[in-house]
């Protein structure tokens, strides 16, 4: 998405509007928006577009509690990191390199990330959207953050595999060595659940987010990167770019 920032915008943001407003349109009991802690102080273009996904739903659900929009949809989001073993993940890239003889990439030393299992993440995201009441943010108790130099050397010990060795590559375009799952002017409330807690963020009016969507969805079809990103920050102010060619823009 780094080098592809139009297709964030499609794929993320309007394909999250479109989805929640038919929802709306047809009476969906509960809409459960899947986020990312990688749009907590988002330093990449994925992350920015998560944010700009978490703020519609949520200036939508303000706004049909409020009566200035017609729907009974609650609109719950769940945020969370990586999930262990999924499509993507370290993981199965880390199996493939080894049973290759090696390297095993490791962007950098000090990388660290926030892991959960499959049958976890379902079973939180379940509850989530199950006993939310709409509007929450939902943040996952991830537990301790793992280094990922440890993890290939585990994996590489596991698989009982000799003389395979690991290469830093170095941090790439919008990456940054730890993800948050809350930013600065977040804290929390309880839940249902001691392993979620509800982020307090900053609410946003529907009206402007909406017109800022169009907007942006708009843009993203001239496929000019720069202006595509400008726009996404002006969205998202805390959207700071690193070791990114969009970092001129803040």
């Amino acid at each position: 998405m780094e080098n592809n920032p139009s297709e964030s915008i499609q794929n993320n943001v309007w394909g999250t509007k479109v989805v929640a407003d038919l929802s709306l349109k047809y009476g969906v009991k509960k809409f459960v928006m899947v986020s990312t802690d990688k749009a907590v102080n988002p330093t990449n273009v994925m992350g920015c577009s998560k944010r700009i996904c978490e703020i519609y739903v949520q200036a939508l659900d303000k706004a049909e509690k409020e009566g200035k929009i017609h729907g009974t949809t609650q609109f719950v989001t769940t945020r969370f990191g990586n999930v262990l073993g999924s499509n993507g993940s370290v993981i199965p890239l880390f199996e493939r390199q080894i049973k290759a003889g090696g390297p095993v990439t490791v962007t950098d030393p000090n990388i660290i990330r926030f892991f959960m299992l499959i049958p976890e993440a379902c079973k939180l995201v379940l509850e989530a959207g199950t006993k939310g009441n709409g509007g929450e943010i939902f943040v996952f108790d991830m537990g301790k953050p793992v280094k990922i130099a440890d993890l290939a050397k585990r994996m590489i010990r596991l698989s009982g595999a000799k003389n395979i060795e690991i290469e830093y590559t170095g941090l790439r375009a919008g990456e940054k060595l730890y993800e948050e799952v809350l930013n600065d002017q977040e804290g929390t409330l309880p839940s249902f659940n001691p392993k979620i807690r509800i982020a307090k963020v900053r609410e946003y009016d529907y009206e402007q987010v909406n017109t800022d969507v169009m907007e942006l969805v708009s843009i993203s079809h001239t496929y000019d990167d720069m202006n595509i990103v400008r726009k996404m920050k002006q969205i998202v102010p805390e959207f700071k770019s690193k070791n990114s060619v969009y970092s001129e823009l803040d």
